[in-house]
């Protein structure tokens, strides 16, 4: 969540930053007497609690000395007061939870170099790479064979069966086969070897608790997004980075050990709540898909060495795939809630004509540090660390994109080299290899 001394220091800039993503004035001025009001009851419930504290020593003193009236008449003045102490104490912790809740909802502040906008339609290209671009070939034209959807390529192959999917969990649920399924498995694996060199490996745990979801800040504000399991109070994860973010919450860290580099495959749950009747064919937009997600615990100083890190790194993977991509900077409208910058990477997928994004790379300042409570030893004290994830990558539509991509005239797929040491025989996908 954003800084509340911060708010308090600095009303004017915090509120202009939060204006660039929408958040009205009048509601962080609601924020403002909503904090200040729950200090002054903080002193008060303070002050009251002294007082009680004080009089019962007074209250001993005059029982040691068999002063009986004077106890009795203590202890009445104690009692009113202790009364008067819990239902400010109340009144405070009512004050504290709204505040809290209020706190919960609003977006982290955007870098200074994050563009105005609303929605995608505002996001700003930075650069594109293809095959043989840095020897000045022209961005790649694709043949007839390579315009035909993923979800046609797969069937025709056998190894994609949307109906089966469907009938096990219902629509957006794919189900792989044979040279799909080990095509899945075979990106997650070349992904995972190449972050060995500076990433740890974590397996996490695919569900989390509430409090876990709320320190990435997936919760309270998309939980229409997500999948819950409410009688065990567990929410499926949306993505690795909600694991990751909690390794180590409640933690202080040294500051020698940071940069902490950890990396990790998993399944992810997103219920696409917004997403009736768009991008629904095939694998595009999905309930469920496996990624390899790349997240930093840094210093400040630190954090855009590490965003760089895991920008380059998913980048690397598209270029060995030989994939076609853009990068975007996104808008302050298009952000997610608890980013300060992100950019995303987009692959070009020549049998929808679509650019599609297979990664998110975001900083998010002390944002998501701030409600994990992940600290570092400073020199002076403590620090909230900063975090920083990005995806290497999402793995449906990258699937989809290499299908169309690498799609021969004889309805064969050759997936590029990088992957033979883990797809084997099957590299070549034919109707008969699958």
């Amino acid at each position: 969540m954003i800084d509340l001394v911060q708010l308090r220091r600095e009303p004017d800039v915090v509120k202009a930053a939060l204006a660039r993503r929408g958040v009205a004035t009048d509601v962080m001025d609601a924020v403002i007497a909503m904090d200040v009001a729950h200090r002054e009851l903080l002193q008060d419930a303070e002050r009251l609690r002294a007082e009680v504290k004080f009089l019962s020593r007074l209250v001993g003193e005059a029982r040691r000395d068999k002063d009986t009236d004077t106890a009795t008449e203590l202890t009445e003045k104690s009692r009113v007061l202790g009364d008067e102490e819990r239902v400010a104490t109340e009144a405070m912790e009512r004050v504290g939870a709204a505040l809290r809740n209020e706190l919960l909802m609003i977006p982290n502040l955007p870098a200074p170099d994050v563009p105005e906008g609303l929605d995608e339609n505002d996001n700003v290209e930075i650069r594109r790479w293809w095959p043989g671009m840095e020897e000045g070939a022209p961005f790649p034209t694709f043949a007839e064979h390579q315009k035909v959807p993923h979800w046609d390529i797969g069937l025709a192959l056998g190894i994609l069966d949307l109906e089966a999917g469907a009938r096990i969990a219902g629509s957006m649920f794919p189900l792989y086969r044979g040279a799909g399924s080990r095509l899945v498995r075979s990106l997650s694996a070349f992904s995972l070897d190449r972050q060995s060199d500076a990433y740890e490996e974590i397996h996490p745990p695919t569900f989390a608790l509430t409090a876990t979801m709320m320190s990435t800040g997936h919760l309270p504000k998309s939980s229409d997004d997500m999948y819950g399991v409410e009688r065990d109070g567990l929410w499926a994860i949306p993505t690795a980075e909600v694991p990751l973010t909690s390794m180590h919450a409640g933690e202080i860290l040294d500051e020698a050990r940071l940069p902490i580099r950890l990396t990790a495959e998993t399944a992810c749950f997103r219920r696409e709540s917004g997403a009736a009747g768009r991008d629904t064919r095939g694998v595009l937009r999905v309930h469920e898909f496996d990624k390899v997600e790349l997240f930093a615990y840094c210093t400040p100083e630190q954090s855009q060495e590490a965003f760089d890190d895991i920008l380059a790194r998913a980048e690397s993977l598209l270029r060995d795939l030989g994939l076609t991509y853009r990068l975007l900077l996104l808008c302050t409208g298009d952000m997610g809630t608890s980013a300060a910058r992100t950019i995303d990477l987009e692959v070009f997928s020549p049998g929808v004509d679509r650019w599609l994004e297979v990664s998110s790379v975001s900083w998010f300042g002390d944002y998501q540090a701030r409600r994990a409570q992940v600290r570092y030893r400073t020199g002076e004290g403590t620090a909230l660390v900063h975090t920083v994830n990005g995806s290497a990558l999402g793995w449906a539509r990258v699937w989809a994109a290499l299908l169309e991509t690498y799609r021969r005239a004889d309805g064969s797929v050759a997936l590029p080299g990088v992957l033979a040491p883990y797809m084997g025989a099957q590299n070549v996908i034919t109707a008969t290899t699958s």
